[in-house]
């Protein structure tokens, strides 16, 4: 994965290819001028996804690279991007998981108009918190996500944990042909009314297996960010304990009481720390355990060269970012109920020519139904003035599990029913099972119009999405 550095006093044009240039320091104004923006374009390419096996298929790709360039900025200070739109359709980008200023937010028809083919926009925000977060375009992102259009954002703390390695393993699934080639029918009412698109191939940063070179006693800092449209992943790091210090990009921890494996839904991230302790030749395999067990990638032990002669200690708690916490009591109460699908809870002849088969609270697609780059339409799924704590109660009614996500704000899991006991994590996408019902909080702080929907981009794109508003 390519690195894209905000944060330091060169960069590299990835896209042209062009010598590195000298650039102003994030958060600082070079000779009285605004900080200068990264160049980043989207554009038509091939890449080989399958690695040496076959030919390269045809992608959309950030900078040129599948997935793009890997972002860093720095927490509480400025980055400044300026997205040139090379596709031959309209596009945009959304900050999944940044709490920033709601026109830098990239939702096509709620905070920002589509990014029309040829032109460019100008995204400038200062990331509050640190963390793993993630990049995609909101723009039929049932078909762009999955054509290649996701990168990583790294916000750097101001006081970084140690350790001697940073990996970023940003996970896609692809449906491809016998040559390797993207199956169209983006949008198909199959993966709409059931699962969503799921691939038949999975790449880690592209690759279908990377390996990642250690020495023993190296402690690696392990992000892994579910960039997949519609995949949920059981994912296990083998012979390995693994501490998980961040969730969703707010730390936590660190802890090792999740479980048997980490379950991501799409658009979750997660933050390991992994000590290297095994013999010359020694093998981490992350695997994911869903089904038949798949490996992934691997951290593999170089040599018998030592980093050091034992372990570091225990790895120190990240700092906690400016989360403000919600009100148990004083809220406002926001029921939503998901129905439809397959299951035939959907009044399909009531959707005849809406592109819709999913509903929130019996309306389906309250915000953009097809998909497509159009103005919110009726009333918000609610208002609330800006600081009041909102408890939205998430009812599954449905068969299949649905990955929640909420723009601009994360929340805590104060109750479920139906479900494992809640964790006291952050976090801006909660994967809600079939018949289960969830309890969020947040507070309302981050003023503005913003979405709410399944990260199962195919139920977004045909009816599981919202929009509320934080008043000023």
């Amino acid at each position: 994965m390519p690195l894209y550095r905000a944060a330091g006093l060169t960069r590299r044009d990835l896209l042209a290819g062009a010598a590195a240039a000298a650039v102003a320091m994030p958060g600082t104004k070079a000779f009285g001028m605004a900080l200068p923006a990264l160049p980043l374009n989207a554009i038509v390419t091939r890449a080989p996804l399958t690695g040496g096996a076959g030919p390269k298929s045809e992608v959309w790709a950030f900078g040129g690279t599948v997935p793009g360039p890997l972002l860093r900025a720095r927490q509480g200070e400025e980055f400044a991007l300026r997205f040139g739109n090379r596709l031959p359709v309209a596009s945009a980008i959304h900050w999944h998981g940044l709490r920033i200023a709601n026109a830098m937010d990239g939702v096509p028809g709620l905070t920002q108009s589509a990014v029309a083919a040829g032109a460019e926009f100008e995204y400038r925000f200062t990331p509050p918190d640190a963390g793993t977060f993630w990049y995609h375009p909101h723009e039929r992102s049932f078909e762009q996500v999955p054509r290649g259009l996701a990168g990583a954002l790294i916000v750097e703390e101001r006081d970084p944990p140690q350790a001697d390695r940073d990996v970023t393993w940003l996970i896609s699934d692809w449906r491809l042909d016998g040559d390797n080639k993207l199956v169209e029918g983006f949008g198909s009412r199959h993966d709409q009314v059931h699962a969503g698109r799921l691939g038949n191939h999975i790449t880690v940063s592209g690759d279908p297996q990377p390996e990642v070179k250690v020495l023993a006693n190296d402690r690696v800092r392990l992000r892994i960010i579910n960039a997949c449209s519609a995949r949920i992943l059981n994912l296990r790091l083998e012979a390995s304990q693994p501490k998980l210090i961040a969730v969703d990009g707010q730390p936590v921890g660190p802890t090792t009481s999740y479980g048997e494996a980490l379950t991501l839904g799409p658009g979750n991230r997660v933050d390991l720390m992994v000590d290297m302790i095994g013999p010359p030749g020694h093998v981490i395999p992350l695997t994911e355990i869903s089904g038949e067990r798949l490996e992934l990638a691997r951290l593999v032990f170089q040599g018998a060269e030592q980093r050091r002669p034992a372990p570091l200690v225990a790895p120190v708690a990240l700092t906690p970012n400016p989360l403000k916490e919600p009100d148990r009591k004083d809220a406002l109460v926001v029921p939503l109920v998901m129905t439809g699908g397959a299951a035939g809870e959907t009044d399909m002849s009531a959707m005849q020519g809406t592109g819709a088969v999913w509903q929130f609270n019996g309306t389906a697609g309250m915000m953009m139904a097809a998909g497509s780059a159009q103005a919110a339409t009726g009333e918000p799924l609610f208002r609330v003035p800006r600081g009041r704590t909102v408890h939205i109660r998430f009812d599954n009614q449905t068969v299949f599990p649905h990955a929640m996500h909420l723009h601009g704000h994360h929340f805590r899991l104060l109750e479920r029913q139906n479900g494992p006991a809640p964790q006291p994590f952050w976090w801006d996408t909660l994967l809600v099972q079939p018949g289960e019902t969830s309890v969020v909080g947040f507070v309302a702080d981050n003023p503005g119009k913003w979405m709410l929907h399944c990260h199962m981009l195919d139920h977004q794109a045909s009816g599981m999405d919202a929009w509320f508003e934080v008043a000023g």
